[in-house]
């Protein structure tokens, strides 16, 4: 069972890959006209995909790609005894990895649109995280207890992979202020914005466009879910996704899937925070 979390994240990519071109097969059956300077009247949602090109599908191979690489790289290289999981150099690199990342992909569609548009960043309904966020943190969670409660967590003592996240270990152990500070900073801010730009901002309605909503929505969430290269968080992270995807058409606004993003991500540290100064045990996915 050592290759259990190795074969299904390859196994989940594969279906993303599979899924995706299934559906933009399919939806080339049906042509629609490719309307380039004038936004046509979308089949879903909110989220505008009319200034996407043919070859933003060669960006969405490169981001899967990418992401698949390091996934494979954190699991196919086995730490040494008695190295932390995490390095300072490590974490900075990661930091500064996301945010390139978000560059290239505000640089490519600001090259045809302005961000306000792009993002739905003039949403007037913004009052309306201060309720989304808190409720789907909590969902979020009620999932997680139901997924205890059905025996998620004794399923993966069986197939004898790791419970919980490297990044939640080290939460738990690191003794360096600084690295630990460094993380916060990264999961608190800099994921919520950069993998909404990426994920939910680009590669979203780029498969949008080629394949159709519902097989897009699926797609991003299972690219989303196996990119952080864990078992245990694959399926939360993977109806985590879906939500994100149903928040930004519901809304928009990449403003919704931040402040979710940002909630759970930050409850999250700080309930391991908590766990590790004041002896909770934290055992969630």
């Amino acid at each position: 069972m050592e290759n259990i979390t190795l074969i299904v994240v390859n196994a989940v990519y594969a279906a993303a890959l599979v899924l995706f071109a299934a559906g933009a097969g399919i939806r080339r059956m049906v042509p629609v006209p490719d309307q380039v300077f004038q936004p046509p009247v979308l089949p879903m949602g909110k989220v505008p995909v009319w200034f996407y090109k043919r070859m933003d599908l060669i960006g969405v191979a490169a981001i899967v790609g990418v992401f698949y690489l390091l996934a494979m790289g954190n699991l196919l290289v086995e730490p040494k005894k008695g190295a932390p999981g995490l390095s300072l150099e490590g974490i900075v690199f990661s930091i500064g990895f996301q945010f390139f990342m978000a560059a290239v992909v505000a640089g490519v569609v600001l090259s045809r649109t302005d961000v306000w548009y792009w993002l739905g960043l003039k949403w007037r309904q913004w009052p309306l995280v201060l309720g989304i966020a808190p409720a789907t943190v909590f969902g979020m969670w009620a999932l997680f207890a139901g997924l205890y409660a059905i025996g998620y967590m004794d399923l993966l003592d069986k197939l004898g992979v790791e419970k919980v996240q490297e990044v939640v270990t080290v939460f738990q152990t690191e003794k360096s202020p600084l690295l630990l500070g460094l993380m916060v900073f990264a999961a608190a801010f800099v994921a919520p914005v950069c993998e909404e730009v990426v994920f939910r901002g680009y590669l979203y309605p780029v498969m949008k466009k080629f394949s159709g909503p519902w097989v897009a929505g699926l797609c991003s969430a299972l690219v989303f879910s196996a990119a952080h290269g864990s078992l245990a968080a694959l399926l939360p992270l993977f109806i985590f996704g879906l939500v994100l995807v149903a928040l930004y058409e519901w809304t928009g606004s990449i403003w919704a899937p931040i402040s979710v993003h940002f909630l759970f991500n930050s409850a999250t540290v700080v309930i391991q925070l908590a766990g590790r100064y004041y002896g909770l045990d934290m055992e969630a996915p």
